[in-house]
């Protein structure tokens, strides 16, 4: 509206002037050598507008013709850009859905066509990386690390080309080298940080970790938590070598992070030593509501030097009752009750022990199961429940570890070693170890099953002015070899037996299920008296039918727990040799053996 209204203005004042110039009286004379002319006014108007637009037009010609090369060469350079820039709009396009003929072609028409566009460069060098051409991606990422557009691109490419060729120390330069024309480049400060980290620089790692935190790469809460990674991980590297510059860092690390478990334990061990009981507490308190752990239960339990094994149960009881308002699937609940059964053991408190472990001894894990067979074979002395127990513990749920990209550290670590990422290790079940839809690949052992399903040997308490009783053997005693020594013969039989007693158990048992624990029997009152308790059943308690008869000679056979010894002797060819008519052709010793080895 307000054009139309603007050009009707000045069609009013165009007429207006018009207008204006007809009505002047009066005549111009124009005189040039013998002509001579006299037009009015307004004719003179009229002939001067023609001349001006007359001379435009000429001068707009001669400029058009003068300028015509120049256009025919920028719009042919203008039709080839477009033409390149086609291809390497195509060309990408290609390398993102894998066709790498198709982005070869591209890739070729775009260096013919735009070769100065940095692009074409980026297009060819990624061509060359998906046909697997590395010494040609290189030399184009070269090429663009020299120019001034490109260099941070190129020193890229180069980067990642140096870590496909496992070259360390050339991708830790370039990544040095791109971090100096740009501090704020991401990949260049993480590669350099993980650097550093390997190569137990932590200095050198915190100044990367401020100029990250300068250039806006990191949160205020992100650069706390990995500050007090790298303090912690160069405390626990100076604890045996500087102790005070280690005591420093852990300290400053744990206002940093104060759940970061390594940094609660060797700072509590720090203000043990230092006596000051209270604050060390403190210290593992609030990591362990964070985050439970085995080793901060540990330094919970030994944050005062000198106390008994029942004071440190007490102890570790306390901090296992801060948790237990959780639920019982909760990874703070079993690490409280797994660190109050070690401590009871610890203390002799299996009874104790034996009650923590009660929920999970039906699906037990291997530190379950491992502290099962602890208590088996120190409360009873029981070597076969014990190998029992160990044996569960071999096909066992694997219990929570330092887990960092699918990679299980025995203790925590600041970078994953697979990635080199800051802060990567987590308190968890490892990933390989997670329950699955496939069967247990090693079955319950016969064995195993039997000793779980006896109940545990009572232990007999002699009274102190009694001399000790021995235990009395049922078994049939068969007859004496000749050449054994009068003390073995027992220590043969009962052998002897141990492998019948547990051969036959497992043959006529075959389906019991394992039982649960039984609890210890009370100690018998001092006035009732000491009753012998056999070493091993007897027949009839296995429901044998009829006893098998007794062989002139039995043979010694291993039990299933006996480590064995080595059953070939020094041998000795006068030895005589005495055995059963199978081995009549057995070499005689003495006289008879001289007269043998003489034919007669």
């Amino acid at each position: 509206m307000l054009r139309i209204v603007l050009f009707l203005v000045l069609i009013a004042l165009a007429g207006a002037g018009a207008a204006w110039v007809a009505d002047q009286p009066g005549e111009v004379v124009m005189t040039w050598g013998g002509w001579r002319a006299s037009p009015t006014i307004p004719v003179f108007v009229l002939l001067l507008g023609i001349f001006a637009v007359a001379i435009v037009l000429l001068w707009s010609l001669l400029t058009a013709t003068w300028r015509l090369p120049g256009r025919m060469r920028r719009r042919r350079h203008e039709k080839r850009h477009a033409r390149g820039r086609h291809a390497i709009t195509h060309g990408l396009l290609a390398i993102g859905h894998g066709d790498t003929a198709l982005a070869r072609r591209h890739a070729d028409t775009a260096r013919r066509l735009a070769a100065n566009d940095p692009l074409a460069l980026l297009l060819h060098a990624q061509s060359a990386q998906l046909e697997g051409n590395r010494d040609e991606a290189q030399r184009v990422f070269r090429v663009m690390a020299e120019r001034e557009d490109t260099r941070l691109l190129g020193l890229r490419g180069l980067f990642i080309e140096a870590q496909r060729a496992d070259d360390a120390v050339g991708a830790v330069m370039i990544a040095e080298e791109a971090i100096k024309l740009s501090p704020s480049s991401t990949w260049a400060s993480h590669a350099v940080l993980g650097f550093r980290c390997a190569r137990g620089d932590w200095s050198g790692a915190l100044a990367i970790l401020d100029s990250n935190l300068s250039a806006g790469l990191i949160d205020k809460a992100g650069y706390r938590r990995q500050r007090g990674v790298l303090l912690t991980a160069r405390a626990l590297e100076l604890e045996t070598m500087d102790r005070d510059v280690a005591r420093e860092s852990v300290m400053e690390a744990i206002k940093l992070a104060p759940t970061l478990v390594p940094a609660a334990v060797l700072a509590a061990k720090f203000e043990s030593e230092a006596h000051q009981v209270r604050r060390a507490m403190k210290l593992v308190e609030a990591a362990w509501l964070a985050n439970p752990h085995p080793d901060l239960a540990d330094a919970y339990a030994h944050v005062k030097l000198g106390d008994s094994a029942r004071q440190r149960l007490q102890r570790v009881e306390t901090l296992a009752a801060k948790t237990n308002d959780k639920t019982a699937d909760k990874p703070g609940h079993v690490e409280g009750q797994l660190a109050i059964a070690r401590a009871a053991i610890d203390a002799s408190e299996f009874a104790r022990a034996r009650d923590v472990l009660a929920p999970y001894v039906n699906d037990p894990t291997q530190r379950v199961a491992l502290l099962m067979a602890e208590i088996e074979r120190t409360e009873h002395g029981d070597g076969g429940r014990a190998r029992a127990w160990t044996l569960r513990a071999v096909r066992a749920r694997h219990d929570p570890a330092w887990t960092a990209d699918g990679y299980v550290s025995d203790r925590w670590r600041p970078v994953s070693p697979v990635t080199g990422r800051l802060d990567a290790f987590q308190w968890q079940t490892p990933v390989a170890s997670l329950p699955s839809d496939k069967g247990a690949t090693i079955e319950s052992s016969a064995f195993e099953e039997a000793m779980l399903a006896a109940p545990p040997p009572k232990r007999v308490t002699a009274a102190p002015s009694e001399a000790p009783v021995e235990p009395v053997v049922t078994t049939p005693v068969p007859a004496a070899q000749d050449n054994s020594p009068p003390e073995a013969e027992a220590k043969e039989t009962g052998k002897e037996a141990a492998q019948e007693t547990v051969r036959e158990t497992v043959k006529e048992e075959p389906a019991v299920a394992p039982a649960e624990p039984v609890a210890p029997a009370p100690e018998a009152a001092e006035s009732s008296p000491v009753a012998a308790t056999p070493v091993f059943r007897t027949r009839a308690d296995l429901g044998k039918p009829a006893q098998a008869p007794i062989q002139a000679v039995i043979p010694i056979v291993r039990a299933p727990d006996d480590p064995g010894i080595d059953d070939e002797g020094p041998s000795d060819e006068f030895t005589e040799q005495i055995g059963t008519p199978a081995h009549a052709k057995a070499q005689a010793g003495g006289w008879r053996g001289f007269w043998s080895r003489w034919g007669a």
